[in-house]
Parts: C-alpha cells; sequence; structure tokens
C-alpha cells in the first residue's frame, strides 16, 4: 500500500489546510505532546469511516471539526483526503495513477464521501479500503492506550491479537 499523503483542514487542531507527505522510508509520526500526532491517527480513522465519536475521542461527531481559540473563529466544517499511489493498480478497478478518498462533515452533521473528487457511499468508500486491506478496525491505526492494552495482555490473548492482525486468524 503507497499511501502518499494525508490532507486535513478544519480536523481537530488541523484548522488550516495541512498536507503529509510519506516519502519512502516513513514509518511513523512523532513530535511532543499536544502536537496533533493523535489528531492525525484521528483523521485516518475518520475517512476509514469511523462513526463512533468515542473512538474519535470526542462526544458527537461535530468534536472532529475544528472547535476555534481565542484568536480564531471555529470552522464550519472539515475535510480529510488520503491520497494513495495507485501506479501499481493497488485498487484494480480505479485507472487513475493517484487515487483520493475524502471524508467531509459540516456541522450541521451532514457528511460527504468523494473518491477522486467524485460522490461516494461510505460502503464504496470502505469497500476500497478493504481491497488494499485496510478498516477503522485494522491493527495498522493503534490509538492511545492500545499498545499499553496489548503490552499487559495475556500471552494467550496477545497471540489472538497478532493472528488477527496479520490475517491468519
Amino acid at each position: 500500500m503507497d499511501l502518499k499523503e494525508i490532507q486535513l483542514n478544519g480536523f481537530k487542531s488541523f484548522a488550516d489546510r495541512t498536507t503529509i507527505r510519506f516519502e519512502d522510508g516513513v514509518t511513523c509520526i512523532v513530535g511532543p505532546n499536544g502536537c496533533g500526532k493523535s489528531n492525525v491517527a484521528d483523521a485516518v480513522r475518520w475517512v476509514l469511516g469511523e462513526k463512533s465519536a468515542k473512538n474519535l475521542r470526542g462526544s458527537n461527531m461535530q468534536d472532529v471539526i475544528f472547535g476555534g481559540t481565542v484568536d480564531r473563529k471555529p470552522q464550519t466544517s472539515c475535510e480529510v483526503s488520503l491520497v494513495f499511489d495507485n501506479t501499481n493498480h493497488i485498487f484494480p478497478e480505479m485507472p487513475d495513477d493517484e487515487v483520493s478518498m475524502t471524508r467531509r462533515l459540516d456541522r450541521k452533521g451532514d457528511s460527504k464521501y468523494l473518491i477522486n473528487g467524485q460522490l461516494s457511499r461510505q460502503r464504496d468508500m470502505v469497500a476500497l479500503f478493504h481491497t488494499i486491506g485496510l478498516g477503522k478496525e485494522g491493527y495498522s491505526i493503534i490509538g492511545q492506550g492500545k499498545v499499553d492494552e496489548l503490552l499487559s495482555s495475556k500471552p494467550e490473548e496477545r497471540r489472538a491479537i497478532f493472528e488477527e492482525a496479520t490475517g491468519i486468524s
């Protein structure tokens, strides 16, 4: 899977349009506490189809929209796109060399899903993600507290987690 970039606009702490590019060899995002690392993981999980605000560390889904600061007004909507390199046809049904999967949400609760800028159904986008082994419950995204949970689990529980993550269970 070749994730080229994540584009965020108005999502949680990313009030301004922000693009995170993944060059060859990038395997993680690091930074000090409070810099937005978990918000990036939440953004990916959100585009993958997460419906639970709790799993995104919020009380309702509109909590993912930038809420404003003393110096800045709140955003009226947010948008996150995952852009994939498709030159190796990881999405066989998509002829484009680049595939963009986008989710938008406004304060009224209207949510839209787009594939390469075209309106799509959530289930169609989720099905495309499944073709490359991605999903909101996948172990490619490890949320806060999950590492500790994994490390403190019993050996048989840990084995089951690894078997599920590798697809052999």
